[in-house]
C-alpha cells in the first residue's frame, strides 16, 4: 500500500518562507509525478504544483515565480519551497502522488498539513 506523509506547516508572517516535505513509501511502486495542492476553508482543492520524475515542473498561475517544487527520486520525496507567502495562501496543502505498479496507475493523497500566512 502506499502512504503519504507530509511535514513542514506552519504559522508564518506575510512576507515570510515556508518549505513543505512529504514523504512516498510503498514497496514496488514507481512515483511518476508527485506534488502538491491546496484547500482554503469554504473552497475546492485546487492545484498548487507537480513535478515529473523527470523533474518537470508546472506550477500554478498564483504561485509562479514565489513557490518552487523540488524531489529527490531515490528517496521518493517531494518539496515544496514557499516564498513570498501572502495571506490568500492559508490553507490546507494535500501532498499528490500518482503511484505506477507494472501498468496500473493510481491516485494517493497525504493527511494535510496547514499553512497559516498572517501578521
Amino acid at each position: 500500500q502506499v502512504r503519504l506523509v507530509e511535514s513542514g506547516g506552519g504559522l508564518v508572517q506575510p512576507g515570510g518562507s515556508l518549505r513543505l516535505s512529504c514523504a512516498a513509501s510503498g514497496s514496488f511502486f514507481a512515483f511518476p509525478v508527485m506534488g502538491w495542492y491546496r484547500q482554503a476553508p469554504g473552497k475546492q482543492r485546487d492545484l498548487v504544483a507537480l513535478i515529473t520524475t523527470g523533474s518537470s515542473p508546472n506550477y500554478a498561475d498564483s504561485v509562479k515565480g514565489r513557490f518552487t517544487i523540488s524531489r529527490d527520486n531515490a528517496k521518493n520525496m517531494v518539496y515544496l519551497q514557499m516564498d513570498g507567502l501572502k495571506p490568500d495562501d492559508t490553507a490546507v496543502y494535500y501532498c499528490y502522488a500518482e503511484a505506477q505498479l507494472l501498468l496500473q496507475r493510481s491516485e494517493f493523497w497525504g493527511q494535510g498539513t496547514q499553512v497559516t500566512v498572517s501578521s
